[in-house]
């Protein structure tokens, strides 16, 4: 199963960009984005949104059909899988549901424009 950040990765080299590039237009250092491609640090929505304006793909595509990888991070006592771990559940709860919102506002716009052309062949 292909993670959210490999998915970037993939669809960025694709296009031919360079992450010095995409992380120019994001104002942000090469070094953060790397992070993002490689999830070690959390990805908002937002910033999600941006990266598939930059490289001119819709934000599904870094989904791939897969299911959302979720990741536990090293909690603050320095172990892994006890204690304070962050599962990444609520961050992508609000990934898919921004997803759906642009889905049902598309297909609306679909349903909208088949009805505009049925009244014009009428």
């Amino acid at each position: 199963m292909n993670s959210v950040g490999f998915n970037i990765r993939k669809i960025r080299e694709k296009r031919g960009f360079s992450q010095d590039y995409v992380a120019q237009e994001l104002n942000i250092s090469q070094a953060s984005y790397a992070r993002l491609e490689n999830e070690n640090t959390k990805i908002t929505v937002d910033r999600l949104y941006k990266i598939a304006e930059i490289l001119e793909v819709d934000i599904s595509d870094f989904f791939n059909g897969s299911k959302l990888k979720i990741n536990t991070q090293n909690n603050y006592e320095g172990s892994y899988g006890n204690g304070y771990i962050q599962n990444l559940y609520v961050d992508n709860k609000e990934i898919v549901k921004k997803l759906i919102e642009s889905y049902e506002t598309i297909i609306k716009e679909k349903d909208e424009q088949i009805k505009l052309l049925k009244e014009k062949l009428l």
